[in-house]
């Protein structure tokens, strides 16, 4: 169990409002970011399938966070993913991505309209050059929830997802997510990796603006 602050109620005073100086490893995530050579593998009838695909993604910094004592850093973001030559989204997923400073926390949330959402966490340091997050079945801290369809035919038993940061300024992840698909004795292990590359800056958020 984390050693908790007695007081669960009182706000620091000197919170610093400017996101973009206060992300630790996400200050490098920041901005609108392009990747065309995502490999995905997902499960179908006849077996696994390898599909290619384009990537938009978006993460803004949003203002500083409090519950009490306290706090968090964050990314709000929108990935936007469709087949190469094609329009039509393959993909859509939004969430935030946060840092807390405190604990050298990276907390990833996540929702899809697929009817699920998850949340996975780990920990990592400011510098770190890659970090790793996993979420689990049945968790009520990093856990993952579906629709009962989902639920009941495939069933996500694990979801983990590595950032890697680049050399030549690209991130880079690889995520697994493990199904027990019905049917099959064996999980299933969906993957997904991309390399993004930056194409615009982030705005900064509105209390940084402010300031």
């Amino acid at each position: 169990m984390p050693n908790f602050p007695e007081d669960i109620y009182t706000e620091p005073s000197n919170l610093d409002g400017d996101t973009l100086a206060n992300l630790g490893p996400l200050r490098r995530m920041a901005g609108v970011w392009r990747g065309e050579k995502g490999i995905d593998v997902k499960p179908k009838a006849q077996g696994p399938k390898t599909q290619v695909y384009v990537e938009h993604y978006e993460l803004q910094p949003i203002d500083p966070q409090t519950n009490g004592p306290q706090v968090l850093y964050g990314l709000r973001y929108h990935t936007y993913i469709h087949k190469p030559g094609l329009k039509k989204m393959y993909h859509d997923q939004v969430g935030y991505w946060l840092w807390e400073p405190a604990t050298q926390t990276v907390i990833h949330t996540l929702a899809i309209p697929r009817g699920q959402i998850a949340m996975a966490s780990g920990q990592t340091s400011a510098e770190s050059d890659s970090f790793e997050l996993s979420a689990t079945h049945g968790s009520l801290v990093n856990g993952i929830v579906s629709n009962p369809f989902i639920e009941h035919a495939f069933t996500t038993m694990e979801w983990r997802i590595k950032v890697m940061f680049n050399a030549d300024g690209t991130w880079s992840y690889d995520q697994d997510t493990v199904m027990q698909i019905k049917g099959l004795i064996e999980p299933f292990h969906h993957t997904d990796r991309n390399t993004l590359t930056k194409i615009a800056e982030a705005t900064p958020n509105p209390l940084a603006v402010g300031n």
